[in-house]
């Protein structure tokens, strides 16, 4: 295990001088990374909660708006459009497939009672 100094920490990718401040960095945004997918896929729980038909979960104009508004936002932030649109569809992908599991897991108590 690689123990960092502090002059490692908080670089910028111009400031970087070894692979291993970048790596750091690249670890460290990887963990925020994580959080705020945890904190999007709290919210697959919301609208699983909330959305009244499981067919609604899979919504085809609302995906497309979605990366529509991640396409726009690449240009301020410096990403790749290439990257961007690739990941933001798997990653609405897998949190259909999400919602999906939790809706079912919250409505199927529901069904067995009626």
């Amino acid at each position: 295990m690689t123990t960092y100094t502090s002059d490692q920490r908080h670089h910028t990718a111009d400031t970087c001088e070894s692979m291993e401040q970048v790596r750091y960095e690249i670890d460290r945004i990887d963990r925020l990374l994580v959080e705020v997918l945890a904190e999007r896929q709290s919210f697959m729980d919301a609208a699983a909660r909330i959305k009244g038909d499981r067919n609604i979960v899979h919504d085809r104009p609302r995906i497309e708006d979605v990366v529509d508004k991640v396409k726009a936002a690449c240009a301020d932030a410096g990403l790749s459009p290439a990257i961007a649109e690739p990941v933001w569809r798997t990653l609405i992908d897998r949190c259909i497939a999400y919602e999906f599991s939790s809706y079912d897991a919250l409505k199927a108590p529901e069904d067995a009672s009626s």
